[in-house]
């Protein structure tokens, strides 16, 4: 009976091993790695290691965007033990409205959602106060958050990011892939609570890639302190500045007004035009700033010179059954320098006439103008270049004075670079440098000859002088050269221009080897006011101050030659002109450039510096060959820069001006 009993306690005890030994075998052999798998799913938990974003640094390593480490604070709904509790504790901390915080915790927890963002981007304070809670279903992760160090500057150019860290604008948007990195990854053992044990294997972050942009932030502060002050002063609707190198094209300075805080996200009833990039989204008619190009096609493609006497026929001239005026008096025969000193629109429109429709069409487009540059920015605008088909008769002067094309900011700069750096369309470069790596130049395109580039230089220096229309922008210490351009602001609706301006300015210094070239936009100014050469081209002369010093650009003029103080007399509308010719429409003015000269029987005042004698009176030289001019001005030990060839026509200083130390005579000679 008692071996009985052991046997049978035997077989028990032996069966029941038997089923442990198997199910060891199943567990640990058979099913090892599905249980395994399990055990890892529920113990180990892959946590992501964001990538530090990438710097965004100015030509001098001046950081203009970077990452900081920050915190955000999310929760398990579903395990938050009183809802109502949870939020009215979350939204004390971290100061939300608790009744949308309680529908958020509220819909995730009915919908079995184990995890609920609360807030990103705390505070310190809100981080620590939620830690000293102790409350297993509240996490609190690290993130990182972009900052922008010098607040609204160059806030276009860098552009922002949303809560995720990725470009939404700007430079931020279209280099987002380089910045971005590319995120690591941490295998965090975890115990029943969920928390965490030990790290058992990771994958570094790869951080972004550092980006070094052409701007540099000293002459970006100036410029978008100068716009900003033109466009209040001036009431404009907008204004846009961009200083450039006219050689390898590299942006100085881009700066477009109203601007915003990249640090701050879009606020309730904001200006959306403060978040356009007016000086490369946002084209307009350029008026005569155009005539640049008109001139340099008349240099490259007839027998055009600067001392070719151009018939400006007394201020009006009748095309098409149209009669177009100029608003104050005009000219009779001119050179066609002086042309363009004095922005005359009759004049420009003869040249053009001679220019023809294929070789103006032609040159427009080698400039640049009707495509878009290719700057790394979102949005920019290739302006509005119509077909040589679409070209009416009345195309052809209308385009010879600005009108119907609309171009850009920068577009003009692209312009202007051909002029000073002599002769080459380069592209404008906003990178430098991608990481440790120099981002390449492209080849330039041969526009104009040199020799046609050097002869517009020296005529756009005549419009900086005094009697041309510039002379606001004329710099001390600097020779100097540029336009100005004064556009009526066409209405489609009522199909008629207003009385709103585009007044800008394009130019460059030093004359002779131009360091940088700068444009300058006002857009919806009024009255006389907001021409460019009052408006826009004092703009160009404190940027190109303040940037030319800065540079430590070497001077070309003494330092104690005074900036002259232009006088407004009745002429500030001297090339005021038809503005709708074609168009169907009644005659009205629409370009508009100052004349800057004294008034009638007025000698011309000016600003000296204080304790300078009074220099030389300038002779009349006029109807005088070149030998007897040279001759006469060495025996008064005058500086004359002579132009052209037969017998004086054009000088300047005019005659009896007083002369002021280091101050030279420009004269022009024709047959």
């Amino acid at each position: 009976m008692v071996d009985r009993r052991l046997a049978w306690l035997a077989g028990i005890v032996l069966i029941w091993g038997a089923a442990i030994f198997f199910k060891i075998i199943s567990l640990q052999v058979v099913h090892h790695q599905e249980y395994s798998k399990l055990a890892t799913e529920r113990q180990v938990v892959a946590v992501e290691i964001p990538a530090p974003r990438g710097t965004i640094f100015d030509r001098t390593g001046q950081p203009l965007a970077m990452s900081v480490p920050t915190e955000s604070v999310s929760i398990d709904p579903l395990r938050a033990p009183d809802l109502g509790v949870a939020s009215e504790l979350l939204a004390l901390v971290l100061h939300m409205d608790r009744a949308t915080l309680y529908g958020k915790m509220k819909w995730a927890h009915d919908n079995h959602h184990g995890f609920l963002w609360v807030k990103r981007k705390i505070g310190y304070q809100e981080a620590q106060n939620l830690r000293n809670l102790r409350l297993e279903w509240i996490h609190i992760q690290d993130e990182s958050q972009r900052h922008y160090p010098k607040g609204t500057l160059a806030a276009h150019v860098l552009g922002s990011v949303d809560f995720e860290e990725r470009g939404n604008a700007g430079i931020e948007q279209v280099l987002d892939a380089e910045l971005r990195g590319q995120p690591g990854q941490a295998r965090m053992l975890t115990d029943v609570k969920r928390r965490g044990i030990d790290s058992q294997s990771s994958t570094d972050a790869r951080p972004g890639t550092p980006i070094t942009l052409t701007i540099d932030e000293r002459l970006q502060f100036v410029a978008e302190r100068e716009i900003a002050a033109a466009v209040e002063a001036h009431h404009a609707q907008s204004g846009s500045v961009v200083v450039m190198n006219p050689y390898n094209g590299e942006i100085l300075a881009l700066a477009s007004y109203p601007t915003y805080d990249p640090n701050l996200p879009p606020q309730p009833g904001e200006d959306k035009a403060s978040r356009l990039n007016h000086a490369i989204s946002v084209p307009f008619e350029p008026g005569s700033v155009f005539k640049v190009i008109t001139l340099s096609a008349a240099l490259e493609t007839t027998d055009l010179q600067p001392t070719s006497m151009i018939n400006c026929l007394r201020g009006a001239i009748t095309l098409f059954g149209r009669t177009i005026h100029e608003a104050h008096g005009g000219y009779g025969t001119i050179p066609m320098a002086m042309v363009l000193a004095k922005s005359s629109n009759i004049g420009a429109i003869q040249i053009g006439m001679r220019v023809g429709q294929a070789n103006m069409h032609e040159y427009v487009r080698k400039f640049g103008f009707g495509q878009k540059s290719g700057i790394p920015l979102p949005g920019e605008s290739g302006g509005k270049v119509r077909q040589l088909a679409r070209w009416s008769k009345a195309s052809l002067p209308s385009m010879s004075m600005g009108q119907e094309i609309s171009v850009t900011t920068l577009q003009l700069a692209q312009a202007a670079a051909v002029v000073a750096n002599g002769g080459l369309l380069v592209k404008p470069r906003l990178v430098s440098k991608k990481g440790n790596q120099t981002v390449p130049t492209e080849q330039p395109v041969r526009v104009l000859k040199p020799e046609t580039a050097i002869t517009m230089r020296q005529m756009m220096e005549g419009v900086v002088m005094p009697g041309g229309t510039g002379t606001r922008a004329r710099l001390q210490g600097y020779t100097s050269g540029g336009k100005t351009g004064s556009a009526q602001i066409y209405d489609p609706v009522a199909r008629h221009y207003t009385h709103s301006y585009n007044g800008s300015f394009m130019g460059f210094a030093p004359l002779t080897n131009p360091a940088m070239v700068a444009v300058v936009t006002l857009n919806g100014t009024h009255g006389t006011a907001g021409f460019g050469g009052l408006a826009a081209a004092p703009v160009f002369h404190a940027v190109l101050t303040e940037a030319l010093r800065v540079l430590d650009v070497p001077k070309d003029l003494p330092d104690q030659t005074p900036t002259r103080t232009p006088v407004a007399s009745s002429e500030e509308a001297a090339d005021l002109a038809i503005a709708d010719i074609g168009r169907g429409q009644p005659n009205i003015l629409e370009d508009a450039d100052e004349e800057e000269q004294p008034a009638a029987g007025q000698a011309e005042r000016q600003t000296r510096v204080p304790h300078q004698p009074a220099g030389p009176t300038v002779p009349n030289f006029r109807g005088m060959t070149m030998r007897a001019v040279l001759a006469e001005a060495a025996a008064k030990g005058l500086t004359v820069l002579p132009d052209g060839s037969g017998v004086a026509r054009v000088q300047n200083p005019p005659p009896g001006s007083t002369l002021h130390q280091g101050e030279r005579i420009r004269v022009e000679f024709a047959r």
